[in-house]
């Protein structure tokens, strides 16, 4: 049955690469200097084009005397367009939109020489996230998922690019490893995330070899020894550890896991509650790695409108607006107070309540390595402290140096509150710097307080450090991979075609938010990355929004409320496309840290993150677009979740405490 699917869905996508290249139409290149023959001219194509996304076309003159043709014009003539250039110093580039297949030639005697570009149909960006997301959703195994993804992006482009059939194959494969895998690696913020996961999987092992971790369990205890109170004091240091999404998902998972565990709450709730506090706060919270870069396309927006706003106002009236990130986290208290799950998540808290977590697996089917299986060496007594200094370094560390590094950029205002100041400072730090010095330092406090305490030996105390990083290698090897399909769809332009299916609907400019909404959710979905939705969609929308209400003969302030909505709308949809999203770095993050197997924390995290998005479009975001007041929808959603909860939630009738043990 699978095989038939797959053979149909071969056929589908060989009949369009041969509608693909079926057209063709003629382009001529010539010049007002005669001494420009075929000899002295070469032309190179872009490597990935796309049809009606705007590329380039480089042309260099080989001559060795360049400066002869300094000055020629040059003149491609196409079906529809002349582009005109003077060519300087022997280098061209000349920018045009692709709209089919195109032949560039020129003659030369009895010579003529021929370049094609081929674009890829602008719908075909879609098939490797899609393909990514079936695969892994249908087979549960993300590895093979992710790299059936990137190699259709691939051979989508080496096969347009001008290969046959079985060298596109061929030259997929290659670049896969040479590209796209390369590239994902040449970003600085990207090994910033592979080292401290790295520091982060050291210190968490160190910590537990050493009895910190046990001793934080049995301090814990006194506070989350129920499942329920185990659930809530996650949710708080979710919401406490609220700077950094990175930094809460792995500080918060690896601190919890050992307790929730001995209460016997499944991983998937745990990587569930990890995931819905992270970026939810780090999106809405006025101190945050986020807010840079959210002020930052806010201020561009308002640029090309010409808005008499700030960037800081605009963010603060949007939070009236942010109903997802709200209620996301709201929804969790709500579950955890009636003590219900619905869904795939009911089925794991009932596993978990009845017959305990089998942690046997967690080697095979999770992204940690044996840090579950790690017993306190014998003869050591538990310690909280010698964990605790440790994540501390790291929470406090990480917050000094937003402070700092954001010192380097921007300086103290006397004149703004210092809440404004401080607001700057962090959206203007360099988080990835902040992450590693805090992560280094949260090592080498580990380090000290093992080793001066006496409590491991140096050579233990290293080889707990280094099959520390061994744990990550997977997580690290998964996020590699989901940052390249990211690529890929970057340089698909996956983004667009989906916003301008969308955006060409003409709707009213109540409805604008909501489209918004959905929009930023598939395009995050689909990419995996909220981080570049927001940079795809803000400059496409924020304009666009308020234009339609002034084609719609708003007033101001009417306008400013729907153009407050859209700026909360691109970020909460991302956030929930995020949410959603196997191919997601913070999902994968998630299920990491908490050493739950990555599909099903998709699986069961899927239908609560869905639940909270249909409410917040219906209930808040729609709504809110008309004028009713936000406070008003909140009530109301907030009381519909929990309708929902009492109807479909079943109750997880075992009651674990920590005294049982």
């Amino acid at each position: 049955m699978h095989f038939t699917a797959f053979k149909g869905l071969f056929f589908t996508i060989l009949i369009s690469f041969l509608a693909g290249i079926a057209s063709a139409s003629e382009v001529t290149i010539s010049s007002n200097n005669p001494a420009l023959q075929a000899s002295n001219i070469q032309i190179e194509k872009p490597y990935v084009t796309v049809k009606n996304i705007e590329t380039r076309l480089i042309i260099t003159i080989l001559s060795e005397d360049k400066n002869e043709f300094n000055g020629t014009i040059l003149t491609i003539s196409a079906v529809d367009s002349i582009f005109t250039q003077v060519i300087e110093k022997g280098t061209t580039t000349i920018s045009f939109v692709p709209k089919e297949k195109t032949e560039f030639y020129y003659q030369a005697e009895a010579k003529t020489y021929i370049q094609t570009i081929n674009p890829v149909p602008l719908w075909m960006s879609i098939l490797p996230p899609l393909i990514a997301i079936l695969i892994a959703l249908i087979f549960k195994e993300v590895f093979t998922a992710l790299f059936l993804g990137i190699f259709s992006g691939t051979f989508l482009i080496n096969f347009f690019y001008g290969d046959n059939f079985f060298l596109a194959i061929i030259h997929g494969i290659q670049r896969i490893v040479d590209t796209y895998i390369l590239q994902s690696l040449n970003d600085n913020g990207h090994l910033s995330i592979i080292i401290f996961s790295m520091l982060i999987g050291a210190m968490v092992n160190l910590i537990t070899r050493n009895g910190g971790m046990n001793g934080v369990v049995k301090y814990l205890s006194r506070f989350a020894n129920t499942p329920r109170s185990g659930q809530f004091v996650t949710w708080l240091l979710g919401i406490l550890i609220f700077f950094d999404d990175y930094a809460n998902t792995l500080v918060v998972g690896n601190t919890m896991r050992p307790v929730t565990d001995k209460l016997q709450i499944s991983r998937e709730k745990l990587s569930y509650i990890v995931d819905s506090t992270a970026a939810p706060m780090a999106s809405i919270a006025f101190v945050t790695t986020w807010i840079g870069a959210e002020l930052s396309y806010i201020q561009d927006g308002i640029n090309v409108i010409g808005l008499n706003e700030t960037p800081y106002n605009v963010f603060i009236n949007s939070l009236q607006f942010a109903f997802y990130p709200i209620l996301a986290l709201l929804f969790i208290l709500i579950l955890i107070w009636r003590n219900k799950d619905f869904g795939p998540m009911s089925v794991a808290e009932i596993k978990a309540r009845n017959k305990g977590l089998d942690t046997s697996k967690d080697e095979e089917t999770s992204f940690s390595n044996k840090l579950n299986d790690l017993e306190t060496e014998s003869g050591i007594k538990a310690k909280a402290y010698n964990a605790l200094i440790p994540v501390l370094v790291v929470v406090l560390g990480t917050i000094a140096g937003l402070v700092v590094t954001g010192l380097e950029n921007t300086s103290w205002n006397a004149d703004t509150s210092f809440a404004r100041n401080l607001s700057d400072i962090i959206g203007s730090s360099d988080s990835y710097r902040a992450l590693l010095w805090s992560s280094m330092a949260g090592v080498l406090t580990a380090v000290i307080l093992t080793v001066g305490g006496r409590i491991l030996p140096m050579k233990k105390t290293i080889d707990s450090l280094i099959n520390g990083f061994r744990t990550m290698l997977t997580a690290i090897l998964i996020l590699i991979m989901a940052w390249s399909i990211a690529l890929i769809t970057q340089h698909l332009h996956t983004a667009e075609f989906i916003s301008h299916a969308i955006v060409n609907i003409n709707l009213p400019p109540q409805f604008v938010p909501a489209l918004t909404f959905i929009l930023a959710a598939l395009v995050a979905f689909s990419t995996g990355t909220s981080w570049g939705t927001m940079a795809i969609l803000y400059p496409l929308i924020l304009p666009a929004s308020w234009i339609i209400t002034q084609q719609a003969g708003m007033d101001y302030d009417t306008s400013l409320q729907i153009f407050y909505n859209v700026v909360s709308t691109v970020l909460a949809g991302a956030v929930l496309g995020d949410h959603c999203s196997p191919i997601s770095d913070t999902t994968i993050l998630s299920s990491l840290a908490s050493s739950c197997n990555h599909i099903d924390h998709v699986k069961s995290q899927l239908p609560y993150a869905i639940t909270v998005g249909a409410v917040a479009v219906f209930v808040g975001i729609i709504p809110s677009a008309f004028g009713i007041p936000s406070w008003i929808l909140f009530i109301f959603a907030l009381i519909i979740l929990f309708v929902i909860v009492e109807i479909f939630g079943k109750k997880n009738l075992k009651a674990v405490s920590l005294s049982d043990k």
